[in-house]
C-alpha cells in the first residue's frame, strides 16, 4: 500500500542531524503499516516494540535506566537480533503506554544521534498535551492522515491517469471512471484497513464493519484515557456529530450536544477529540486579505469536522444508495460530505472559512504559499456561489476555486490558470474543480 509519507520518512533517514522521529496520527490511519514498510524496503533488519499490553520484562526495562547504550543491548537480547546504528530500524509502537519508552527519545537524540529510532502512538497529542517528560526539539515529527484521493486512486492501479491530469488538468476525457472510484471513496473513506478490505472483496458490508469497529475503538478510549466526567462529555460531543452536520450552522452549536450545553462543559472534551485526531477544527476569519491568516481567527465561532469521510459516513448512518445518487451526494447533510472530502484533501493545511456580509460564507478559505484562496463547495451541478463572488469582490484574490459536480473548467487569465493548475497538481481534489 502506497502512501505519500513514505518519501518524507526517507528525506528524514539520511537527513543531516537527524533525530528520532514521531510519527503522529489517529488510531487505524496506518503507522505501523508504513514505519514497518519503511524498514523492509530501505533497512536490513527491523527491531520491533509494541508497547500496547507491554510484559512484564519490557516494563521493567525502561523502569530503569533508559540510557540509549543499555537500552540497545537488552532489546538485543530480548529480540536475539543484532541493532546496528545504520542497518536497523527500530520501531516504539504506541510508545504513549509506556510513557518512560518516550521520555527515552531525548536521550537517544543527545547521546546516540546515530540510531534510526521512529516512535509512534495514535494518542500522542494527548499525551505530549499533558506534559509527559518529552522536551522539545529532540524529536522530527511527521503526521499520517488517512488516504486520499489520490492514494485511493494508487490502489486502484490508476497512476497513469493521475500522471495525464497533472500535466492536463482542464481535460474531462476520464470524468466517468474518476466519478465512479469517487463514489466509492466516499463510502470506504481512507483508514487503510477498509481500502485495503474493498480492494479485494468489493463488499460494502465489511467495509462497513470494518468502519464500525474502528469507531467503537475510539469510544474504548474515551473511558480508558480519561476520567469518567470528561469521558462522557467526550461521547456526547462524538456523537453530536451528525446533528451538527446535518445542519448548515455557521459555527458550531453546543446546545446540539444536549440542551442547555455551555462551551466551558465542553472545550476539554473537544480538544482531547482534536489531539486524539478524531476531529478537525476549522475557525472562522473576518478577513481575507491578510497573512498569517491565523492571525485573524476566531477561537470561539468554528466547526469540527471528521478525521474521515467513510467514517463521517459510517456514523451519521448514510446508506450507500445516496452515495451512488451523484446528485443526493451533495445534496445530503446540506452538501457537508462534499466538505468532508475536500477538507480530507487539504489535510496538510490549516483551514479557516470565511463569513462576512449580506449573509455570506465560503466553505474554506487557505493559505497557500503567499496567497489566500477560497474554496467553495457547491451541492450539485448548481453552483450560483453567491458568497464567492462577494469574497472575490472585496478581496481579489488570484485565484478561487469551486468544487461541485459539473467539469472542470479554467478562466481566460493564464497567470491564473498557471497557478491554478499547480494547486491540482499539489492537491487533485478531483477533475470537478474550477477556477472562477
Amino acid at each position: 500500500m502506497e502512501r505519500k509519507l513514505m518519501s518524507e520518512l526517507l528525506k528524514w533517514k539520511d537527513k543531516s542531524g537527524r533525530k528520532p522521529l514521531l510519527l503522529e496520527g489517529a488510531r487505524q490511519v496506518g503507522k505501523t503499516y508504513l514505519l514497518k514498510d519503511f524498514g523492509k524496503r530501505y533497512f536490513k533488519n527491523t527491531a520491533y516494540i509494541n508497547f500496547q499490553n507491554p510484559s512484564v520484562e519490557l516494563i521493567d526495562l525502561f523502569n530503569g535506566s533508559i540510557e540509549p547504550k543499555r537500552i540497545i543491548t537488552m532489546l538485543e537480547l530480548m529480540l536475539n537480533m543484532k541493532i546496528s546504528p545504520a542497518e536497523t530500524l527500530i520501531i516504539f509502537d504506541e510508545v504513549q503506554d509506556v510513557p518512560r519508552a518516550l521520555t527515552s527519545l531525548k536521550y537517544f537524540c543527545e547521546d546516540a544521534p546515530e540510531y534510526h529510532i521512529a516512535a509512534a502512538g495514535s494518542l500522542l497529542g494527548v499525551y505530549l498535551h499533558k506534559g509527559t517528560s518529552f522536551p522539545v526539539g529532540k524529536v522530527n515529527s511527521l503526521k499520517l492522515e488517512p488516504m486520499d484521493f489520490e492514494e485511493f486512486l494508487w490502489e486502484n492501479d490508476r497512476k497513469n491517469i493521475i500522471e495525464f491530469l497533472k500535466s492536463n488538468p482542464d481535460e474531462n476525457t476520464f470524468n466517468e471512471i474518476l466519478s465512479d472510484l469517487f463514489k466509492q471513496y466516499l463510502y470506504v473513506g481512507g483508514m487503510p484497513e477498509a481500502v485495503a478490505d474493498w480492494m479485494k472483496n468489493k463488499n460494502v458490508e465489511t467495509v462497513r464493519e470494518i468502519q464500525k469497529e474502528i469507531l467503537i475503538n475510539y469510544r474504548k478510549d474515551f473511558s480508558k484515557y480519561t476520567d469518567n466526567t470528561t469521558a462522557v462529555r467526550i461521547r456526547q460531543v462524538f456523537e453530536s456529530l451528525p446533528a451538527q452536520f446535518a445542519k448548515k450552522n455557521d459555527k458550531f452549536l453546543y446546545g446540539t450536544i444536549k440542551s442547555g450545553a455551555r462551551a466551558r462543559e465542553y472545550e476539554m472534551a473537544i480538544e482531547w477529540l482534536i489531539d486524539a485526531g478524531i476531529i478537525r477544527r476549522v475557525n472562522r476569519v473576518d478577513r481575507g486579505d491578510r497573512i498569517p491568516l491565523k492571525s485573524y481567527a476566531d477561537p470561539a465561532s468554528f466547526k469540527l469536522y471528521f478525521v474521515d469521510v467513510g467514517l463521517f459516513r459510517h456514523l451519521a448512518e448514510i446508506p450507500v444508495e445516496v452515495i451512488n445518487d451523484k446528485t443526493a451526494i451533495f445534496n445530503e447533510f446540506n452538501g457537508l460530505i462534499a466538505e468532508q472530502f475536500v477538507l480530507q484533501q487539504l489535510a496538510k493545511y490549516t483551514l479557516f472559512f470565511w463569513t462576512g456580509a449580506q449573509i455570506s460564507e465560503v466553505d474554506f478559505v487557505m493559505q497557500y504559499g503567499a496567497e489566500i484562496v477560497p474554496i467553495e463547495v457547491k451541492s450539485g451541478i448548481n453552483v450560483n456561489a453567491k458568497s464567492l463572488k462577494v469574497f472575490r469582490e472585496i478581496y481579489s484574490p488570484k485565484i478561487s476555486i469551486r468544487f461541485s459536480l459539473k467539469n472542470t473548467r479554467l478562466d481566460n487569465d493564464m497567470q491564473n490558470i498557471s497557478l491554478f493548475k499547480i494547486f491540482l497538481y499539489e492537491h487533485l481534489l478531483s477533475t470537478r474543480a474550477e477556477n472562477v
